[in-house]
């Protein structure tokens, strides 16, 4: 076990990351969706200690995280629609599944031995400092133990990895509260996991529509492992209609619910409560409890949010 520092937002804070990144140290950050586990996306024993801190899957992809446009383009070969979207949606909540380009000297263990690699330019003005201070890309999963609830405040990173990673940058609540859109583009364009960025959003850049994607036994992205963001109690969907004993969180208009993603029913706002409702409402429930969640309309962030506690829900391996 080590001493996990809690690092300020500010230039000192930043540089003692960056230093602690250069040796190859992991240090987690806020991004606008939820908190990062950074480390050196060029170093095997940085991105070999993500997995060993989260305790995730091996064949589970990353995503690597860069300052700009140019810096992705030296990691990843874009063609005229990754251009697009880029231009439309970074820096923000979106994922490219690009080409790797093999001269980056991207880790392996980043791309889980797949000819691609995810890129993201995130807009969070402490990670955007992050990035810029430490100089080159960092592979950042989310800040939690591997199929927990992901982190929207440094308590949150703290409280699952305090003593397993070297530091985390306190830089507030993310606003945003579901990981990024994932968009794979080695192909005909593929929703491979909704985020922040809407389905409606990206084919009105793209001008088609986005074919599913991915596969639960062999991810080629981040996040699409069945069963993930579990909380210790179980958990039931699109539930009107409590039983006796259950933590019921509702959505819009749900008298009598213990906690609500949204009491006005606004997507935006369920989004960014969601991973703390979880953990407030696994609390309430206790291990051998049952957590029920009013249905949330599938459009838009709708999706990603539904996406999230499908996996919540999902048989435990």
């Amino acid at each position: 076990m080590m001493d996990t520092e809690t690092l300020p937002a500010t230039d000192a804070g930043l540089a003692r990351a960056a230093g602690l990144l250069r040796g190859g140290a992991l240090v987690a950050f806020p991004t606008e969706t939820v908190y990062g586990l950074g480390g050196d996306a060029r170093n095997d024993r940085a991105v070999a200690a993500i997995f060993a801190a989260k305790g995730r899957p091996s064949f589970n992809p990353l995503i690597v995280h860069l300052p700009d446009l140019a810096a992705a383009r030296t990691v990843a070969v874009f063609d005229a629609r990754a251009e697009a979207v880029a231009a439309a949606f970074w820096p923000g909540p979106l994922t490219l599944v690009l080409p790797l380009r093999v001269e980056a000297g991207i880790s392996p263990l980043v791309t889980a031995g797949l000819a691609t690699v995810a890129v993201r330019v995130p807009a969070h003005p402490v990670a955007q400092g992050l990035l810029r201070a430490f100089g080159g890309p960092l592979a950042a999963p989310s800040a939690n133990p591997s199929g927990k609830v992901s982190p929207t405040r440094a308590a949150h990173v703290l409280a699952g990895l305090a003593g397993r990673i070297a530091a985390v940058v306190d830089g507030g609540d993310c606003a945003v509260g579901v990981e990024s859109t994932i968009l794979g583009l080695e192909g005909a364009p593929a929703l491979l996991r909704p985020g922040g960025v809407t389905v409606e959003a990206l084919e009105a850049v793209l001008g088609a529509p986005l074919v599913a994607g991915g596969s639960e036994v062999r991810p080629n992205a981040p996040g699409q492992l069945a069963s993930h963001y579990a909380p210790g109690a179980a958990v039931r969907l699109e539930v009107t209609r409590p039983e006796a004993g259950e933590v019921w969180v509702g959505f819009g208009d749900c008298p009598g619910a213990a906690l609500s993603l949204s009491e006005a029913g606004d997507p935006v706002e369920a989004a960014a409560r969601l991973f703390h409702i979880l953990r407030e409402a696994d609390a309430m429930a206790g291990p051998e409890g049952r957590i029920a969640f009013a249905p949330v309309h599938e459009a838009g962030l709708g999706r990603a949010i539904n996406d999230r506690l499908r996996r919540a829900a999902a048989p435990r391996g």
